[in-house]
């Protein structure tokens, strides 16, 4: 069968043997909204658990929005072009306005970048601003979270009169799902912040992961941290396979955020009857796919269907390299995942990023991995401690004379905006 797998912004067309494959897993159907504007316009002003956003802005001397920097498809200049006519009608002067991307710790998002995720007129017309999480001195320190996490959240948004937040929810590979709490933490938070709060302490928990919240302990630090920052509205909104708008919601941010959640795990989760020995998935294609950083979440929620000892396979363009300087450090300073595991376990080793080596390491402690890509020779590849292939095809075939010509083959052409689950 031929199935085009998420690669890049063109995609990539793959050959698996149909005897074998177990799928296509997808997003199940959910009917993309129509206009997109009136559907952002209604939540404005009918929220959900909290008075309408002209009705908060009156009367405020500025406001803060924060939007998802360019690893996340949010159509922002569509949401952003509602909220910001309702600011202004409601006497917010546009010079007290403040866009502001929520990198986290990623690099900022400049130039074209910055069009690309706003708009040529938004941009021209409204100060637009990154998020630096390693300059602590552009926080502001709100004291320790319940479980000794220092909040260090950015000064522009704390001192902000109106606070609001613009997202999208999907399944996380840490947080269960990403949107509502997560612009604030870790999207505007200190790297002081995000070192406590992605250390193994909350990461290797058993419920830190896809698609659960309850009892989740990252989920839980981040919501108490943009609680303590304070937020005073958000939209969100989830997204189709063709990356359409399906539902927009609006308001308090933990009920707006869970309203939004218990939509999208309608569409989300993708059933197998057993676990596979082999899974072909993708990093969901540009912008997720930019980096073997951002790469590696499209590994992470394929575990539950994975035979202990099976073999991912995964394509992703890395058009930009491996990752932050901080990143690639991590493997010029340890051997293997082993070595790099018992460093951060049980000694005071700390390098920025670690978290998504920590996430590759759950990865590899179950299953081999073999990338598929242009953006990264095989040589490199094995020194990110994963094997390679020079296709699809090629890979397969490797891995049906490893398993045996009878093996099953999940394939998720979208990677990580699909969750699978066993039936």
């Amino acid at each position: 069968m031929q199935i085009k797998l998420d690669y890049g912004t063109t995609g990539m067309l793959v050959e698996v043997p149909d005897q074998n494959i177990v799928g296509p897993l997808t997003l199940k159907p959910a009917e993309p909204i129509e206009d997109t504007e009136a559907a952002v316009l209604e939540v404005l002003r009918r929220p959900t658990g909290t008075k309408p956003l002209k009705e908060l802005a009156a009367g405020k001397s500025s406001a803060c929005i924060l939007i998802c920097d360019i690893t996340r498809p949010v159509p922002n200049q569509v949401i952003l072009e509602q909220i910001l006519p309702e600011l202004e009608s409601a006497g917010v002067e546009r010079s007290a306005i403040t866009i502001l991307i929520a990198t986290g710790l990623h690099r900022p998002n400049e130039g074209e970048e910055l069009i690309e995720l706003v708009g040529e007129e938004i941009a021209k017309n409204y100060r637009v601003e990154n998020h630096f999480g390693k300059n602590r001195d552009e926080h502001t320190y709100l004291g320790e979270s319940t479980r000794g996490v220092p909040a260090w959240i950015d000064t522009r948004f704390v001192e902000a009169d109106l606070k609001i937040t613009v997202g999208l929810i999907e399944p996380h590979l840490m947080a269960g799902y990403s949107g509502g709490r997560k612009l604030i933490c870790p999207g505007i938070a200190a790297l002081e912040t995000v070192k406590v709060w992605h250390s193994p302490r909350f990461i290797e928990h058993p419920n830190a992961d896809c698609g659960i919240l309850e009892g989740n302990p990252v989920h839980e630090e981040n919501t108490e941290i943009a609680k303590m920052a304070g937020c005073d509205f958000i939209v969100n909104v989830t997204l189709d396979e063709q990356r359409r708008v399906t539902k927009v919601v609006g308001g308090d941010m933990e009920a707006a955020f869970m309203e939004g959640v218990r939509f999208v795990e309608q569409f989300v989760k993708a059933e197998v009857n057993g676990k596979c020995d082999v899974v072909l998935t993708s990093s969901a294609g540009y912008p997720l796919d930019n980096t073997f950083y951002q790469s590696i979440k499209g590994l992470t929620g394929v575990l539950p269907i994975i035979k202990e000892g099976g073999r991912i396979i995964i394509v992703a363009k890395i058009g930009e390299g491996i990752g932050s300087p901080e990143f690639q450090q991590l493997f010029e300073e340890n051997e293997n995942l082993v070595t790099f595991m018992d460093r951060i376990t049980n000694t005071d080793y700390f390098v920025m990023d670690q978290w998504q080596l920590e996430e590759l390491a759950k990865v590899c402690r179950k299953a081999k991995v073999t990338y598929v890509t242009e953006g990264l020779s095989a040589e490199q590849l094995k020194n990110l401690y994963v094997e390679s292939a020079p296709s699809v095809e090629v890979a397969i075939q490797a891995a049906l004379q490893e398993h045996g010509t009878d093996a099953k083959i999940a394939v998720i052409p979208k990677g990580p905006y699909v969750l699978p689950v066993l039936a």
